[in-house]
């Protein structure tokens, strides 16, 4: 007999999940009290980062029915929510969200919708990156120093090159010059 949960996240100690769960009886889904799962934790954390999911996961058997509010109680992002439901699909577990009309998730229409959500997650991921290099280039052109500044100005690099040169040792150096060893090992093979 297949037995139905539900996952409720909040993001703040501050927030409650009393929308949640009353959204997920009012829309008909017997649920038993003690088969709410409710967590409060970032949406940043994968869903199977999350201790109570993670917890949830492993009670699930197949032919459960998973119920969430909105998709974005399962993951950080559209990638991290499919690949949570393909999870949940090879348990045999059925995955329910009522922002998509109460759509099971891992069902032929279910799929399709992931399939739009991920294409659709993809496409605003390839423009961010699209803009991001026209915006590095603007500013390569512009004549602007990208990264992190240097650690070291180039007087101080070649007194590092010098110091090593006389025989003293890396991590000496980097003390007499404030700075890490790896900064000192990076110094000495600059040009």
């Amino acid at each position: 007999m297949s037995r139905t949960f539900a996952y409720c996240r909040i993001s703040t100690s501050d927030q409650t999940t009393d929308n949640q769960v009353n959204e997920i009886q009012e829309a008909g889904f017997n649920v038993q009290p003690m088969r709410f799962v409710t967590e409060t934790i970032s949406g940043s954390v994968a869903a199977l980062e999350r201790p109570d999911f993670r917890q949830l996961f492993r009670n699930l058997e197949d032919g459960d029915v998973l119920v969430v509010t909105k998709l974005d109680r399962l993951g950080r992002n559209a990638m991290d929510v499919r690949a949570t439901v393909e999870k949940l699909a090879e348990k045999g577990v059925r995955v329910n969200c009522l922002a998509l009309g109460g759509t099971d998730l891992t069902s032929a229409a279910g799929k399709m919708t992931m399939g739009v959500i991920s294409a659709v997650a993809e496409f605003e991921r390839d423009l961010l990156v699209e803009r991001t290099n026209a915006g590095l280039r603007r500013a390569q052109k512009e004549g602007k120093t990208l990264g992190r500044p240097a650690s070291l100005s180039a007087s101080q690099v070649q007194e590092v090159q010098r110091r090593l040169a006389a025989g003293e040792a890396v991590a000496a150096v980097a003390k007499a010059m404030g700075t890490s060893r790896q900064t000192v090992m990076r110094a000495r093979l600059a040009t």
